[in-house]
């Protein structure tokens, strides 16, 4: 039997989705992958073109949670220092004062983040990986929780640089969220201001709360059957049938984790086949490159994996 607390967690995390829901209309799948990934403690990618609502996503989250916002533009001139922040000579106190920058909130939103060169690339990493930053040789811990949402622009776009594979690899989940259907656009067009309505929301959980749920993922079971199940994925994914290069340990421990938060939203308190099946396309798919010759895309290449991988 599923314990009640878990019940209670559940439904309380159903209210968190609803709410995101009414700002970010029609994207309720998105959303809730969303809320998973935070609480596996991943970071969240989002691929798509300007003006769709990932900055809407992203503060209705942090509002929804009662968390520190921040968001930053990245452009080819930004800098480490302005991420992490930097180090003033002050005279009234004679010693230099650290002024930290954006990346100590508790989620931060790395707006066009393949528009920066490599260096503030790789300083956004260690922050992601390491829940740290290093300045001046001294190690500061950024907030808990810390939450990155990054978003791409499609690479075929001016000024995009592509995103080096062990950043992407540092993505729990990698999600698009398209244009709105035809009633959810009806509701964008007569609603008012969006990101207005967001900021007058109320939290429906804490950050202790969340914190919480976090620990809670954690202690979502995983059957043997399912573990062969996530096995015989990972050893798909490496036969070349695929993909020219398969999953790693560290993306099968990835796939893992998300799939217990999803049970975790779903109130159960042990890992179902349609877990991974629903969160492996987000999962894996921006780490793997298509077979030669495969003819579509990495996402299309998953599915069919999925299809042609059997349930123990």
């Amino acid at each position: 039997m599923v314990p009640r607390m878990d019940t209670d967690l559940a439904r309380r995390l159903s209210r968190l989705v609803d709410q995101i829901s009414t700002i970010v209309v029609g994207k309720r799948a998105q959303i809730e992958d969303c809320v998973a990934c935070l609480l596996a403690g991943g970071h969240l990618l989002i691929e798509d073109v300007p003006g769709v609502g990932k900055t809407t996503l992203a503060h209705t989250l942090a509002v929804s949670l009662g968390l520190d916002f921040r968001r930053v533009q990245f452009t080819a001139d930004l800098m480490p220092s302005d991420l992490i922040g930097v180090s003033v000579f002050e005279r009234t106190r004679e010693a230099f004062v650290f002024h930290p920058g954006p990346v100590f909130a508790q989620v931060l939103l790395a707006d066009e983040i393949n528009r920066a060169g490599p260096k503030t690339q790789s300083a956004l990493l260690e922050a992601m990986e390491e829940q740290q930053v290093s300045v001046e040789n001294e190690t500061r811990p950024l907030p808990q929780p810390f939450f990155v949402i990054a978003t791409q622009n499609p690479s075929d776009q001016l000024g995009t640089y592509a995103l080096p594979e062990s950043q992407l690899d540092r993505f729990l989940l990698r999600i698009t969220l398209g244009y709105p259907d035809r009633a959810a656009e009806r509701t964008l067009l007569t609603g008012g201001d969006r990101r207005a309505a967001a900021q007058r929301l109320v939290p429906v959980m804490t950050p202790a709360e969340l914190q919480a749920a976090q620990q809670a993922v954690l202690a979502v079971r995983a059957a043997e059957p399912l573990l062969d199940y996530l096995q015989a994925l990972i050893a798909a994914s490496r036969s070349g049938t695929w993909f020219s290069a398969g999953l790693s340990p560290r993306a099968g421990i990835a796939v893992l984790r998300v799939a217990r938060a999803r049970a975790l939203m779903a109130g159960r308190d042990y890992v179902a086949p349609d877990d991974l099946q629903a969160i492996l396309p987000q999962a894996i798919a921006h780490r793997l490159q298509p077979a030669a010759g495969a003819g579509r895309g990495a996402v299309e290449q998953v599915r069919a994996m999925i299809e042609a991988t059997p349930i123990p």
